[in-house]
């Protein structure tokens, strides 16, 4: 008599269905009230297709080989299933995929008995192991190895090719009773499926294959090719990739702030406008897709709010540029791991034929971080600093470990992976990089980890002569802040190059800075001579910065030189700015003081903002900026990973149910004289009794309790099932039975 799958997870221990309910989470929800209810859920044909999904290649194999000898409505000895996979198979080699299948509740039984879930027939191939179905008439036929020496070569051959598989073929010679087809249809060789079809009984497959019934079975995986590439050398590419990044984020931040591109009707970000933001960063729209994805995501940059709204940059943007790099990087490194969205799906055509655009729905796949993870867990069980032979390698690798992962984009999945990675410095050189491994690990050294791949801040810059100057290295988080003040970032990378000009000269002096703070920044932090003309440029832009002073009156402008201000009201264009003199050295305009400052410097003049105390002025544009939109953490598509404590209590619960629903059926003492007299019993004796009750309201209940006191009408004791003291009026008791003691309850 088979053993029925819900009797044989009563007979495992605690720890077995713990490891069950762990490597299937989806069984546990909701929480499966009895063994029953798991054991039939655990029959389901999706929740059998995502348990298979974890299997490797020859784990799938011993599926079919059970499926192929039946185990799916009888049970089947091991010996049957090591004849059907052949010599290729050894019995060590069979063992932990035979394990993986019952720790699975796959497969269950003793070894002389296995039994296996009907759904994997659903799982298996539509001919499994390459072989048709049994037909009656050869069923145990002991003439079949005559009937398969007598056949002509020709027949043979029609034989041969379906016996190797598909065992599915196509011939319209098949009605003439002369030709091999017919001839072995005449014999029930072949089988007929209609009139152009035929199809090859599974007893003469088998018989043609000998000892290799399912063909030759691989059971090494792919060998992955591992080069060495140096840890320090991954960690460095890594470092400054990183470093790389973070820049193309502030200019798409920047760039952003300034000229937000319109939200798409049909949401998203234009084309054009994914094309403008790659140039502004200097990448390609792959990168850029991936940049624009990644910000939006952290919360970087979100829709605002209006009838037509735009993809601007959030408040949290300032926080984020104003934390060091290890912080800024590790908030990005984190988004795009748990990112439910497939960047690389952008610029491609979806099933309408439209073109996918950036930060549009069509982009949204929640087991994204799942395959993610998946990627990088290969990669981090090489040594540090080695890297796959190949990206083909490592596909190869992973497909072997998970054939059912991934879907139609499984393949391309890799190269996105390795590719995005290696735009953040999670990868580099296709080895997954020390800051990488911190990462996947989800552990709190992530900030550290990338701080060690960094060179070390330097305090000075190099000087040139071309008015520029050249930072060989990350520069102190204060030097910086300067020289982007002052100059601007003409290339970044492992050395970054400022440029001065007249206008970001203007800007520091716009921002409070004076001619002489700015000699000395730069004689302080250069170690070269600061050049001449750099000098000149900065006197003489000092020079004409701030002769004129402008308020608001809505403004006004003011000038220690009353002949500079007459200079100003003779020019042609001072008529646009509404100019009124009200002193020799003061005049005022109806326009704001932006406008006035901005008109004037059109002109051809360099005045300066000032405030109530004469000070300078900062208006320099920040950009636009939106609330940031708090969006709950992306789910992953599959349940959480229940914890230890939370298995053990499902077990617990489930253990408690199988009880319940055992004395259920035998509970029918009515409630009279001796039921406290039953309860004063089980209390003395520790034992666990089913009641059902009545509450207040009239509402029938049942509880399992383990009774620890009985009187003034009142029985109190442990739930055993939910837990918790619980005290049960004796008059409101109407059943009651005791709960037999196994060795399994917890």
């Amino acid at each position: 008599m088979p053993t029925p799958l819900v009797d044989w997870l009563r007979a495992q221990d605690d720890e077995t269905l713990a490891v069950l309910l762990r490597l299937r989470p989806d069984l546990a929800v909701p929480p499966p009230a009895d063994l029953t209810v798991l054991a039939t859920r655990a029959g389901i044909r999706a929740s059998v297709h995502r348990a298979c999904d974890d299997l490797d290649r020859v784990t799938l194999i011993v599926l079919e080989a059970l499926v192929v000898a039946g185990a799916d409505s009888a049970p089947v000895p091991l010996a049957e299933v090591r004849r059907l996979l052949g010599p290729d198979v050894p019995g060590a080699a069979l063992s932990g995929p035979l394990a993986a299948l019952r720790e699975r509740a796959l497969v269950w039984g003793p070894d002389d008995e296995l039994s296996l879930v009907p759904a994997a027939l659903d799982v298996v191939p539509r001919h499994p192991g390459g072989l048709g179905r049994e037909t009656a008439g050869l069923a145990g036929s002991s003439e079949l190895p005559g009937m398969l020496a007598a056949v002509s070569p020709d027949e043979r051959r029609v034989l041969d090719a379906l016996a190797a598989g598909p065992p599915i073929g196509r011939s319209r010679a098949g009605s003439d009773p002369d030709s091999a087809v017919g001839r072995l249809l005449t014999r029930g060789l072949l089988v007929r499926v209609d009139a152009e079809t035929v199809e090859l009984p599974r007893q003469v497959g088998l018989a043609l294959r000998g000892d290799r019934p399912l063909g030759t079975v691989d059971v090494s995986p792919p060998d992955i090719g591992a080069r060495k590439r140096g840890a320090d050398v991954v960690d460095r590419t890594a470092g400054g990739a990183a470093l790389g990044v973070l820049r193309q984020l502030e200019l798409l931040i920047g760039f952003w702030g300034r000229t937000p591109p319109a939200v798409l009707r049909s949401g998203g970000l234009g084309v054009r406008e994914l094309r403008r933001a790659a140039k502004e960063m200097d990448v390609d729209e792959t990168v850029a897709a991936l940049l624009v994805e990644l910000a939006v995501a952290a919360d970087l940059i979100g829709e605002s709010d209006g009838v037509a709204p735009d993809w601007v940059p959030t408040t949290n943007a300032d926080v984020w540029a104003a934390g060091g790099p290890e912080l800024r990087w590790s908030l990005i490194a984190r988004t795009w791991l748990d990112l439910p969205r497939l960047p690389g799906l952008v610029g491609r055509k979806d099933d309408a034929g439209r073109v996918i655009a950036a930060l549009s729905e069509s982009v949204r796949r929640p087991l994204a971080p799942r395959d993610r993870r998946r990627v990088l867990a290969g990669l981090a069980e090489l040594r540090p600093g080695t890297a796959p032979g190949s990206p083909a390698a490592l596909r190869d690798v992973l497909a072997w470990r998970a054939p059912r992962r991934g879907g139609r984009l499984r393949d391309e999945v890799v190269g996105w992976v390795l590719t995005e990675g290696t735009v953040l410095g999670v990868v580099a050189l296709d080895a997954i990089s020390t800051p990488g491994r911190v990462l996947l690990d989800k552990s709190d050294g992530l900030v550290g980890a990338l701080r060690a791949t960094l060179p070390e801040p330097v305090d000075h810059v190099l000087l040139q002569a071309d008015l520029t100057a050249v930072a060989p290295g990350p520069l102190q988080p204060e030097l910086a802040a300067e020289l982007v003040l002052v100059a601007e970032v003409e290339s970044a990378g492992g050395a970054t190059v400022f440029r001065f000009t007249d206008a970001t000269i203007r800007r520091a002096l716009d921002a409070g800075r004076t001619a002489a703070e700015l000699h000395e920044l730069l004689a302080k932090r250069s170690t070269t001579p600061v050049p001449q003309g750099l000098t000149y440029l900065i006197d003489d832009v000092a020079r004409r910065h701030g002769r004129l002073r402008g308020g608001v009156a809505s403004s006004f402008l003011r000038s220690d030189d009353a002949v500079l201000i007459s200079e100003v009201l003779a020019h042609p264009d001072s008529a646009a700015l509404e100019l009124r003199r009200i002193a020799p050295t003061v005049v005022v305009s109806p326009l704001s003081l932006v406008e006035l400052l901005d008109g004037l410097r059109a002109a051809g003049f360099s005045p300066a903002a000032e405030d109530t105390g004469g000070a300078v002025l900062d208006l320099t544009d920040k950009g636009r900026r939106t609330a940031p939109r708090r969006r709950a953490p992306g789910r992953t598509g599959s349940p959480p990973e229940p914890g230890g404590e939370q298995l053990a209590a499902l077990v617990s619960r489930m253990r408690a149910g199988d009880a319940l629903a055992g004395v259920r059926r035998d509970a029918g003492t009515r409630a009279n004289g001796g039921i406290p007299d039953l309860l004063r019993s089980a209390a003395a004796a520790r034992q666990r009794v089913w009641i059902g009750f009545v509450d207040g309201h009239g509402v029938a209940g049942e509880r399992v309790l383990e009774p620890t006191s009985v009187g003034g009408g009142v029985v109190e004791g442990r739930d055993t099932v939910e837990g918790g003291l619980h005290r049960v009026p004796l008059h409101r008791i109407t059943s009651i039975a005791m709960v037999e003691s196994s060795s399994n309850d917890s």
